[in-house]
């Protein structure tokens, strides 16, 4: 039984996790924390009893923002009867049908009546209810339900719902990247536990926490970013255990040339003692100007005061000096650390998901994989790609190129009257994919194709003599 308990409290909300929270097809990813107040879909609530219970389980909203466990309902309907005409030509929508007014909703809301038994208070005070289809029933309730039930399903964050929920709220942080297209590039890719992946992204870490999860805490990730330093919101709403973060290392992509070169230095630059000494002597002459002149009669206590005030803040400066050079010195060995994988040149697989212009990108951080890897790039437009598949049928080094798009239909499956859905994704974007193979340097890239096989040529001559 011990053991049953340890298996089942993986699959339990505990505090601390990071959830996604399911209102129909909104998502939000938050944190679990004491007494915090979540808001979402206008509505506010508490999390706190939540915790202990199983992921995907369904809360009803009481008052005050708590969260109770929604019990489960044998019968889903809201009518008993059942009643239901044949045609919903002669109904009209004029406003009319429906006797309760705003206030009157209002009121029950007051008076605790749940969202179930609001909407059986609009199906009895409907005069046109009974008179309309089954299905024109069925889709008045599921409407009804969506804007008066007070609900909230707590999830498990993963690629697939991080992924829908970026893509429903904010598509263009993550570059219009979809679900099924984020699927594609993991497999292209190959990413699988204990491997080395190079990942370069602008999609706000949900790429890079996709690889994560798809590596399981095994191998090492190097990201590759621009800027100041790396963007990793999506991977923080993933929760990965601490072990996850040991796999993942970073390295900025203006230092990849230099690396290339051979030319990186990984030493950090410390400022030296003049340059400390000129500095203090600077911020001391900026304090003397903008004290004012006083009177050359001074107490002993002002004295003492100012000798104290000149210690404490030579302390302050003296910590603050010293907590920079530990930040150097920490930043120079983890660069060192991740340049020296990179310089074995055996990575196992790259991903590339940005709205810069990846073709230089592309080939500069193909050189760093071993041969017979695969590679694969993602853009929201096909242009780019097709400049970078040009570019690799001319430098050479690369196999088994394909520039494909993603295409997906949602349908709604309901009994007859399944059919598309009238709103969907026009696009998911573009990949293109191939592997890496060794080539022979001393000879250009095109020589080889130039060249025309031996018996061919033999036969030639053969027929003109």
């Amino acid at each position: 039984m011990a053991d049953t308990g340890d298996e089942d409290c993986q699959y339990r909300i505990k505090e601390g996790d990071y959830v996604v929270l399911k209102r129909g097809d909104i998502f939000k990813a938050v944190q679990i924390q004491p007494r915090k107040k979540v808001i979402f879909e206008k509505q506010w609530f508490f999390l706190d009893n939540a915790v202990g219970h199983l992921y995907s389980t369904t809360f009803d909203i009481g008052s005050g923002g708590a969260l109770q466990p929604q019990k489960l309902k044998e019968n889903e309907s809201c009518s008993d009867a059942k009643e239901a005409g044949t045609d919903n030509r002669h109904i009209v929508d004029d406003g009319k049908s429906q006797k309760l007014t705003r206030d009157d909703i209002e009121t029950l809301k007051e008076q605790g009546l749940k969202g179930q038994e609001i909407i059986q208070q609009l199906i009895e005070n409907s005069s046109t209810f009974r008179d309309k289809t089954e299905y024109a029933q069925d889709k008045y309730i599921k409407k009804k339900k969506k804007k008066y039930e007070n609900t909230v399903t707590v999830l498990r964050p993963t690629c697939r719902i991080l992924a829908m929920m970026y893509h429903g709220r904010e598509p263009g942080k993550i570059c219009h990247l979809r679900y099924d297209t984020l699927a594609q590039m993991l497999t292209l890719a190959n990413i699988h536990a204990g491997s080395k992946v190079l990942v370069f992204e602008t999609c706000a870490g949900l790429v890079l926490g996709a690889v994560m999860e798809r590596m399981g805490g095994f191998g090492s990730v190097i990201q590759m970013y621009p800027g100041g330093g790396p963007v990793r919101a999506g991977v923080e709403s993933f929760g990965f255990p601490a072990h996850f973060h040991d796999t993942l290392h970073e390295f900025p992509i203006c230092h990849v040339n230099a690396l290339l070169a051979g030319t990186l230095d990984t030493t950090a630059k410390e400022p030296s003692a003049d340059e400390n000494q000129s500095g203090v002597v600077a911020e001391e002459e900026q304090n003397q100007r903008e004290v004012e002149p006083q009177s050359m009669e001074t107490s002993t206590a002002d004295a003492v005061g100012d000798d104290q005030e000149k210690n404490e803040k030579e302390k302050r400066k003296e910590a603050k000096t010293q907590v920079k050079k530990l930040k150097l010195e920490e930043k120079r060995k983890k660069l060192a650390a991740v340049a020296s994988l990179l310089e074995a040149r055996n990575a196992d697989g790259l991903v590339i998901a940005s709205r810069f212009q990846p073709c230089s990108v592309l080939m500069g951080l193909l050189k760093f994989l071993a041969p017979s890897r695969p590679f694969v790039v993602y853009s929201q437009y096909k242009e780019p790609l097709i400049e970078c598949y040009t570019k690799l049928r001319e430098h050479g080094g690369t196999v088994n190129l394909k520039l494909t798009d993603s295409w997906l239909r949602h349908y709604q499956v309901l009994p007859n009257r399944t059919h598309p859905l009238l709103l969907m994704s026009g696009g998911g974007g573009y990949l293109l994919s191939g592997t890496t193979v060794a080539t022979d340097h001393q000879k250009p890239a095109g020589a080889q194709r130039a060249e025309e096989p031996a018996p061919k040529r033999l036969k030639l001559t053969d027929t003109e003599a």
